[in-house]
């Protein structure tokens, strides 16, 4: 076991975890945040996806050491019920969730790319969120969201 500390939605907490532990189950037994879900375990499906220092990654198979220093942000660091994230909002203006489990792949890794890729086409956009599964198919209304939100047209 070891003491260390992580900088998630901009908060430091301290966690007394074995080093190996995946960051997935940390955030979600230790700190109680339920934004990143348990999908595959491998890697493959995007449904534990964070954003750390910006870029989307799954947070199943990184072990927490190597979160060390880190901005670490989850779905539930973007916003509040109140005052949601632009993307947020624009997921909710479109109807774009539906049984939500990938919704938090979906979000994050939409949020990573277009921070960095502000002017993606729509098959760059598609590209991105080529290794996040969806099981329920409201891939339409999603992709109009993050249109939306690439596009600033989010309410």
């Amino acid at each position: 076991m070891a003491t260390l500390t992580l900088k998630v939605n901009g908060q430091s907490q301290t966690v007394d975890v074995d080093p190996a532990t995946p960051l997935l189950y940390v955030l979600s037994d230790d700190l109680a945040l339920r934004g990143p879900k348990f999908g595959c375990g491998l890697a493959q499906c995007g449904a534990c996806t964070v954003i750390a220092n910006g870029q989307a990654i799954r947070s199943c198979v990184a072990p927490v050491s190597s979160m060390a220093g880190a901005e670490i942000t989850t779905l539930e660091g973007l916003g509040t019920a109140e005052t949601p994230h632009p993307i947020q909002q624009a997921f909710i203006a479109e109807q774009a969730a539906q049984c939500g489990f990938c919704l938090n792949g979906v979000i994050l890794t939409a949020k990573a790319f277009l921070d960095k890729n502000s002017r993606a086409t729509d098959d760059e956009i598609q590209q991105a969120l080529s290794g996040v599964l969806c099981r329920c198919f409201a891939h339409v209304r999603m992709f109009k969201a993050i249109r939306r939100y690439a596009d600033g047209a989010a309410p």
